[in-house]
């Protein structure tokens, strides 16, 4: 059971993917939690390195600042669901489940006139009803080939954690929000992408969107 609901390529519980095309020497770097007071702040860092990201946002996170969610969609990179209220998944009922991914998708599609085909699941916590909640909202689940851990490491162990496992096709999972926190510190995770993104560069990976990564050579 502990493979099915957190194993990073099980598809028990719903379509998920881990990894995009290893063909090309590719990363996707991915934000959750977001929007925050923050992101702003990140948006302007993967500007001044060319990178495109994809954002897995939570929906009350969304409807509490709006603009800063289409802040994102301006900047040309990809968003994606993340829940509404971020809780886990384990043990909640199908009725829950689908709840909190339909309730995000309207207010990410509300304020930003996206309507996203990816998700993420909390915690990367799935359980039971939530592969019918993908298929009824049209959504593909996505996981990570390496997580920072960022809410709890400094900087530099952030980002030699994430460098140390990045691979062609990796999907790296960092994160724009504390939950739903209103205005949470995430000083590490921006001074951790100004070190990790240039790093990686140099090692002559390129950065994709989620959906890009996951299109074949």
């Amino acid at each position: 059971m502990a493979y099915a609901v957190r194993g990073r390529s099980s598809n028990i519980f719903g379509p998920s993917v881990y990894h995009g095309d290893r063909g090309r020497k590719s990363l996707a770097l991915t934000f959750d939690d977001g929007p925050s007071e923050q992101t702003p702040a990140l948006l302007d860092l993967l500007a001044k390195f060319d990178v495109r990201a994809t954002f897995f946002m939570c929906g009350v996170n969304v409807a509490r600042l709006p603009d800063v969610a289409r802040s994102v969609v301006d900047a040309e990179h990809e968003i994606a669901n993340h829940s509404d209220t971020h809780p886990r998944f384990n043990f909640k009922s199908r009725d829950f489940i689908y709840h909190e991914l339909a309730e995000a998708q309207t207010k990410i599609t509300n304020a930003t006139g996206v309507s996203p085909k990816l998700f993420r699941a909390p915690y990367g916590v799935r359980w039971f009803g939530l592969g019918a909640a993908q298929k009824q909202l049209d959504l593909l689940g996505v996981m990570w080939t390496v997580i920072g851990r960022d809410w709890k490491l400094d900087a530099s162990e952030i980002a030699a954690r994430v460098t140390t496992h990045a691979q062609p096709g990796g999907i790296l999972c960092l994160h724009d929000g504390r939950g739903v926190q209103v205005r949470p510190d995430i000083s590490q995770t921006l001074a951790a992408v100004a070190e990790l993104v240039p790093r990686l560069q140099g090692e002559g990976f390129r950065f994709e969107t989620v959906s890009e990564i996951l299109r074949p050579s």
